[in-house]
């Protein structure tokens, strides 16, 4: 295969909304190029780009798919991105590698809400875009309803370089930059190319110097030109595009169906000679402050923006070479651990489909199998030149479930399996809470958690089952209270004894020390699961000898680590051991740990214990015709709203909500807001929880212990 330099590889991604046909385009350019002599349909589920079973099953792509072409000395890269945000992962890292994203919009129905969705993304990483609004030989094709949408979304930087129209009830495309008309036949495939017709004139020099304008602004010289000549040549118009496509302020549209092949030709000869690759970006940035820029000369460095474990073939890395070159065999150090992988194989991906190659060059993308050490998101880079590229920067989940194998003796397997599905796709996590003794399996949304449990099912083979997670509460006291316990033990040889006096009170920072006591030591614990014990030795006279005192903090422990209310951790509480007895045969450590423990549990009891819940702060996006109903929905969820901001057309509301009336909430935002509104969410802080809800807690508690 032969070996493009930078400047002739086009990395392109495919994104747009659920059913704008990212894949029919991206297989009808594969088809335009030569590269299949069949063209494949999501239907018959023969396409190139979707080969997964579950893709074929549910005719969408799920997951995101390397392609390749090559179009008059160029070599493109395609990447065809799922269309649903609960594959926001796939999408992201597609975006993190490509040069260009190519946002397919449906004509039918202008921007969607995955198009506003996958836009904000695009917007943060800066970069260049183009539209195609596909489908538009379709009955209900509406190309003016369209791009206005499309202006709506992105602002007056979007600009014409097609319009459609009909001519003798055949299908064309009016071209403004070359200012041809391209007349298609039914069957669609290669165009006849004519001027433009009279009836047109005047609306395509409109449209052809709007995009001239557009096109001065980008570049100073370019606009030196503009006002002495007042015009530009094709070529200074690609050159001021491109500029402004580099600089993520110029959006050309373009039209295509490319289910009937009609425009892809075109837009492909855009790709090559217009659209920039990875050398006519900025540089990317190490960790260290290294400068990668994209030239075979310079030392190698990959970037891991995939990975994925296939059935038969193991783990397949996906790499985009950010500088130098790489050759089979060649050896790289993993920056991001230190270990030291080979580059045994090295392959073209086209689907399933691998060509293996020599030789892969800067800018562009490829892959490799088995690598031990390295995954998504890390760089692999030339010894001599050590560097860290930014890693991607994924969303939070949006929902937790339990996750369990319905079989005990598949617990390891399905262990084993969550590890690989979350390593390919780094938008789940799986933990285990050792607290509340559950493995937690968090992702994007419930069709997200649909095809994890179809992937366990029909790759992995385990039956699993997936419960609402139990809350992580905490338990504290809210006034002082005193107790004392005595163990006495007896049986035919040594005994056991031990008296205990204490008094325990809520703890703050700042809190004064203890009146009343002798305080003859003290000791600060910083507890694992957040807050503090704060422990006084306050015996006069011998009462307790000085060796026991630990082992009674190890009894006060011991019941903080199952609280008598609903068995969840203590935190925020003062403890002073002011007074006891011992026995000079039968008192032990033992003994003083029990006495401890009772006597802190018997305070505790008597101090009108309160519980706190995990309270998270939430940060809501939604368009501003819907706010309504999403902050009605955050008050009978407990949510305090803190503030409303306005971006663009959207509100972010700030609020803090507790956890618990978190559950279901990205099912329930998405049906509010037909899918429109986002949300984040992290951990704020513990709060008192209302009384009624602490009753029925308790009472939860009860029964569950009744039931065991």
């Amino acid at each position: 295969m032969k070996i493009y330099d930078e400047r002739h590889i086009k990395n392109v991604v495919f994104v747009g909304a659920h059913g704008s046909g990212k894949t029919t385009l991206a297989e009808t350019m594969l088809f335009e190029a030569g590269l299949i002599n069949r063209r494949g349909t999501v239907e018959e589920r023969n396409t190139v780009s979707d080969y997964h079973e579950i893709e074929h099953e549910r005719g969408t792509s799920v997951f995101a798919t390397p392609l390749h072409t090559e179009w008059r000395n160029y070599k493109i890269n395609i990447i065809d991105t799922p269309g649903l945000d609960d594959f926001i992962g796939e999408i992201i890292s597609s975006i993190r590698v490509a040069d260009t994203v190519v946002n397919v919009i449906n004509a039918k129905h202008g921007c969607e809400i995955g198009t506003e969705i996958i836009w904000n993304y695009i917007d943060k990483y800066h970069k260049p875009m183009l539209f195609v609004i596909n489908q538009m030989d379709h009955v209900n094709a509406d190309f003016e309803q369209s791009f206005a949408s499309i202006k709506t979304l992105v602002g007056n930087n979007v600009v014409k370089v097609q319009y459609p129209i009909v001519i003798d009830g055949a299908f064309c495309l009016i071209d403004v930059l070359k200012m041809k008309l391209y007349k298609f036949p039914p069957q669609g495939g290669k165009p006849e190319k004519l001027p433009i017709p009279d009836s047109e004139k005047e609306k395509a020099d409109a449209l052809h110097n709007e995009l001239v304008e557009k096109a001065a602004e980008n570049d100073e010289e370019l606009l030196e030109i503009f006002f002495d000549k007042g015009t530009l040549n094709e070529d200074e118009m690609r050159q001021g595009i491109k500029a402004g496509m580099t600089n993520h302020d110029l959006f050309p549209v373009f039209c295509v169906s490319a289910l009937n092949d009609m425009g892809t030709g075109r837009l492909m000869g855009f790709i090559d000679n217009v659209a920039p690759a990875t050398a006519d970006l900025k540089p990317e940035q190490s960790i260290e402050g290294k400068t990668i820029t994209t030239d075979m000369a310079l030392p190698t460095t990959l970037f891991v923006f995939k990975t994925f474990h296939q059935p038969n073939l193991g783990q397949v890395t996906f790499f985009k070479v950010m500088s130098g070159a790489v050759n089979v065999n060649d050896k790289f150090i993993n920056s991001n651990n230190g270990e030291t992988e080979t580059m045994n194989q090295l392959f073209i991906m086209d689907g399933k489909n691998r060509s293996p190659v020599n030789k892969l060059a800067a800018g562009d993308i490829g892959a490799t199998l088995k690598l031990k050490y390295t995954e998504t998101g890390d760089t692999l880079c030339d010894k001599s030149h050590q560097v860290t590229l930014k890693p991607i920067k994924y969303p939070e989940p949006r929902i937790t479930k339990v996750v369990s194998a319905l079989s005990k003796n598949d617990d390891e397997k399905l262990s084993e399996s969550l590890k690989k599905i979350s390593s390919q796709d780094p938008t789940v996590l799986v933990t285990f809470s050792k607290e509340t003794k559950q493995l937690l399996l968090s992702c994007q949304g419930e069709l997200h958690l649909a095809t994890i449990q179809w992937m366990l099912e029909h790759l992995y083979h385990i039956e699993a089952e997936f419960k609402k997670p139990r809350i992580a509460y905490r338990e504290t006291v809210q006034r002082s209270s005193t107790a004392n316990y005595r163990h006495k033990k007896q049986s035919g040889g040594a005994g056991q004894f031990a008296q205990v006096h204490l008094k325990i009170e809520p703890w703050y920072e700042g809190l004064e020390e203890p009146e009343g006591f002798n305080i003859r030591g003290k000791e600060i614990v910083e507890l694992p699961w957040g807050g503090t014990l704060v422990f006084y030795n306050c015996i006069v006279g011998g009462a307790i000898d000085q060796r026991y005192l630990p082992s009674v903090m190890k009894g006060v422990l011991e019941v903080m680590e199952s609280g008598p209310l609903t068995k969840s951790f203590i935190r925020d509480v003062r403890v002073m051991v002011y007074d006891g007895k011992m026995h000079p045969v039968d008192s032990n450590d033992i003994s003083f740990k029990i006495a401890g423990a009772h006597a802190f549990k018997e305070a505790f009891l008597n101090s009108n214990p309160k519980l706190l819940e995990p309270t998270n702060k939430l940060t809501v996006k939604v368009p501003e015709d819907m706010v309504g109903n999403v902050m009605t929905d955050l008050q009978t969820r407990r949510a305090i709203i803190q503030g409303i901001e306005s971006e663009g057309n959207y509100q972010v509301l700030k609020c803090t909500c507790p956890a618990a009336e978190l559950y279901g909430y990205s099912t329930a935002l998405r049906s509010l807001t037909q899918g429109r509104a986002t949300f984040s969410s992290v951990f704020a802080s513990y709060e008192s929880v209302p009384a009624n809800v602490q009753n029925d807690l308790i009472k939860q508690v009860a029964l569950e212990e009744v039931e065991i």
